[in-house]
């Protein structure tokens, strides 16, 4: 399945994009080209192949992953804490300061 220039006239009106014509070209490259990538992935013979429901199933249990023990490596001291804040734009009483999003 390959877009054309007037399916993506189409679609930018649908999305309520402007898009300039050259915009519009690369954008239609990429997504053919993702359109490709799909292809040979469907062409991939996969008879007799069992889906996994997530990655850790062909590994058998999740403990038997060779995760790291969660352990603190940096001690939570007020110097750490103050240098750890030192690039954030507001900080108050030790506490990050944030925008408010919701009035």
């Amino acid at each position: 399945m390959a877009l054309t220039s007037d399916d993506m006239a189409r679609l930018s009106r649908l999305a309520r994009l402007e898009v300039n014509p050259q915009t519009q070209q690369q954008t239609l490259d990429t997504l053919n080209g993702f359109f490709k990538l799909v292809e040979q992935m469907n062409a991939v013979d996969t008879d007799g192949v069992e889906p996994l429901a997530h990655p850790t199933d062909a590994m058998g249990t999740v403990a038997e992953l060779r995760l790291r023990d969660d352990v603190v490596s940096e001690p939570a001291t007020e110097q750490a804490r103050t240098a750890n804040q030192a690039s954030a734009p507001a900080v108050e009483r030790g506490l990050f300061l944030v925008p408010k999003v919701i009035e």
